[in-house]
């Protein structure tokens, strides 16, 4: 792990977007925002909440239209049709301005205080990944969760023990070049780890839905979750990296750092 000093060097010089996808939350919209103020209030990182609407049909859009109206740390944008949570996050990351990249969902079921715990293991980790801790699910959601993530880690050996859990913090260079495709919200941190990049996970707390109902059911954890890592192992067996040795830009020649 970095040392205190090194951490908050590197923390003083990054900024942060926390991307929320939204989809029929109108329920849990107002409590999130003070959750996320209480993360607001103690970050040492300079943050933007953005908020990505995924078509929702409720009063969502109304409501997050009200919370960035009032509140210049909060910024949306909104999706013309639903599109699913893979291209919510594809959207976020493609329309964030700063170096690191938060992802949490609307529905409270994981705290923004967790963040406080990630700053710590950048800049040596590329991506921070949450661990829910004493999950506050129903029987049928644990056990479907369990099994697609048993059957990934099988099929793919990635170690990512729960891929799925909606509190994660990453470099943006390493964002920018995770390609869209359905599920790939499900596969954040061995798109990172195809990139070279190191994956820290960590315990965080858990807690039962506030409002509303959950969007997933058990084809939506099992059964897709199955053909959707058969299409992440073609993309694996197919995936490029390259360095740069040299450069020429803005008039001079420099190496590669």
């Amino acid at each position: 792990m970095p040392t205190p000093t090194t951490a908050n060097a590197y923390l003083a010089t990054q900024t942060l977007t926390v991307l929320v996808p939204v989809y029929n939350e109108e329920e849990s919209l107002p409590q999130f925002v003070v959750e996320m103020n209480k993360f607001l209030e103690k970050t040492p990182v300079a943050t933007t909440v953005l908020f990505v609407n995924d078509g929702s049909t409720d009063k969502s859009l109304a409501l997050l239209r009200d919370i960035c109206r009032q509140d210049s740390r909060y910024e949306f944008i909104s999706l013309a049709k639903n599109s699913g949570l893979s291209t919510a996050i594809k959207a976020g990351i493609d329309h964030c301005r700063s170096t690191l990249i938060g992802y949490i969902d609307s529905d409270i079921q994981t705290t923004p205080l967790d963040f406080l715990q990630f700053f710590q293991y950048f800049p040596q980790f590329d991506m921070v990944n949450g661990i829910r801790a004493k999950r506050q699910d129903t029987v049928v959601k644990k056990m479907s969760s369990k099994i697609a993530n048993t059957v990934r880690r099988t099929l793919i050996n990635d170690g990512i023990q729960d891929t799925g859990c909606p509190l994660k913090i990453m470099k943006i260079e390493y964002a920018r070049r995770i390609p869209l495709f359905h599920g790939m919200h499900r596969f954040l941190g061995a798109l990172v780890q195809l990139q070279g990049g190191k994956v820290k996970q960590i315990p965080v707390q858990h807690f039962p839905r506030f409002a509303g109902t959950a969007k997933y059911n058990l084809w939506n954890r099992a059964w897709k979750p199955l053909v959707d890592t058969f299409g992440f192992r073609w993309i694996r067996s197919r995936w490029k990296n390259y360095e740069i040795g040299e450069q020429h830009r803005g008039g001079s020649a420099t190496p590669a750092a």
